[in-house]
């Protein structure tokens, strides 16, 4: 992977840590994710886990479907690192497989949050991963970063106005509802309205293992306990705010 060892060598320079939380078994990673649709964090991650396991220890990362759809050409670039289509039956398989899983709950609105949102966790309050964690009983390992989000500067979200046009008649792009809208500077557009793909600047990404997560219950009895599900949801999102509180400061 020479192009991905340049970018991490030298485009973003990354930093790392926490390599040693990761358990000899298969885990589900679950990140906060930065930096628009070129998610660079993400890619960078991934190459990190390669360089360090090889071909040795299988892991897969769910993008999300849009994502190639909107930017084929990166989407086939994340593919090479492992990336796969965000489904539930293909996380399963995976993990069947006994390979680890790295998602990224929060989606578009994580990935083109407001920059001054930048150090605040958001996984749009999806649970499905909790309930995958359960169902197939394995430790989820949360995965940070910060730098990313610095690679474009997000105004602000303007899905609800984007929104009521689509009502009056306006297309989405590639007839693919957004969920976001935003308003971004960044390369190559200078102002880009709407979720374009871009092309992340230089900037030094740091990237974090945190310590893994073990529930106290697993199975098919946890995973539809809605108030437990709520309980594990809550626990991950305020250990990764905590850590990401802890790296950005630092």
């Amino acid at each position: 992977m020479p192009l991905w060892r340049f970018f991490y060598n030298y485009y973003f320079r990354v930093q790392t840590d926490g390599w040693h939380y990761i358990p000899d078994e298969k885990v589900l990673l679950v990140g906060s994710h930065n930096g628009g649709l070129a998610a660079p964090d993400m890619v960078m991650c991934m190459y990190d886990w390669f360089r360090r396991f090889g071909t040795h220890r299988l892991i897969y990362g769910l993008m999300h479907p849009h994502a190639w759809k909107m930017n084929p050409s990166m989407a086939q670039l994340a593919a090479e690192t492992g990336a796969i289509v965000a489904h539930p039956k293909m996380a399963i398989a995976a993990l069947r497989k006994n390979a680890s899983v790295l998602v990224y709950p929060g989606g578009a609105q994580d990935v083109f949050r407001p920059h001054s949102q930048r150090h605040k966790i958001n996984l749009a309050g999806r649970k499905g991963f909790i309930k995958l964690a359960l169902r197939e009983n394995v430790k989820i390992v949360p995965v940070i970063s910060t730098g990313a989000h610095d690679t474009l500067f997000v105004l602000d979200d303007f899905y609800d106005l984007a929104k009521q046009f689509h009502q009056w008649g306006m297309p989405w792009l590639l007839n693919l509802d957004p969920q976001v809208f935003p308003i971004y500077l960044g390369l190559p557009w200078g102002i880009s309205i709407g979720p374009l793909p871009n092309i992340p600047l230089p900037v030094k990404i740091k990237t974090r293992i945190c310590p893994p997560i073990a529930f106290e219950k697993y199975g098919k009895k946890a995973t539809s306990d809605r108030s437990y599900v709520d309980e594990c949801y809550d626990l991950v999102v305020g250990q990764m705010q905590k850590q990401l509180d802890d790296l950005s400061q630092n």
